[in-house]
């Protein structure tokens, strides 16, 4: 599949009707997900027969970009019960399957099954102060192949010291910078959107 394609699909899922600002819920934009899972698939193999996992999928754009790779299998898991039937939908109208699992990412342990690579866009933690690596240290545990996510640029010395330290990660490289478009979701938001500079990661378990 090219990356267009793939773009152009992502871009018709349905989003996040009643955000909810705990959760840090902003979607992932159908530009940032195509070029991240597009570059799991076609630089690293990290995708394609795969069991991918989705840590907080939200609407399911991540988990099912993975499953329009060829994903053998593809688990979305969110602790939020809306998100996932939206999810669930953008599923069904793609004609594609993906697993869904309702549980905070924290006490998420794989539920026994084997995952290859993990992907996901954490919440960056301005809510929950180090939220985003709750999430990380979770995704390391369960993945035996990598995994990718999101995190703000700002935060790289702090993110590869953590993860090499910490989180028994073999390797961690930023493989590209983004910008993340932001749009006016909330009503403490005074711009109508903002750019945040965003670096995707691909860390490797030990």
């Amino acid at each position: 599949m090219k990356l267009k394609q793939l773009e152009g699909l992502l871009g018709s899922l349905e989003q996040f009707s009643h955000p909810k600002i705990e959760l840090e819920q902003y979607p992932t934009g159908a530009h940032i997900a195509s070029r991240m899972l597009f570059s799991a698939e076609n630089s690293f193999g990290d995708i394609s027969n795969k069991v991918v996992a989705d840590f907080g999928c939200g609407c399911g754009t991540l988990g099912l970009a993975a499953a329009l790779l060829g994903a053998e299998h593809v688990i979305g898991v969110d602790v939020d019960a809306e998100s996932l039937e939206v999810a669930s939908t953008n599923a069904e109208d793609l004609e594609l399957d993906m697993e869904f699992v309702q549980c905070d990412v924290r006490n998420f342990g794989g539920r026994g099954q084997f995952i290859d690579t993990v992907v996901m866009n954490p919440p960056f933690g301005t809510r929950r102060k180090g939220a985003d690596m709750d999430f990380l240290a979770v995704a390391l545990k369960v993945a035996s192949q990598a995994v990718y996510s999101l995190h703000k640029t700002s935060t790289r010395d702090y993110v590869k010291r953590t993860v090499m330290r910490d989180y028994n990660a073999s390797s961690a490289e930023v493989i590209c910078e983004l910008r993340y478009d932001v749009p006016k979701l909330y009503k403490f938001h005074k711009k109508k959107e903002v750019d945040i500079e965003v670096d995707l990661w691909r860390f490797v378990p030990k």
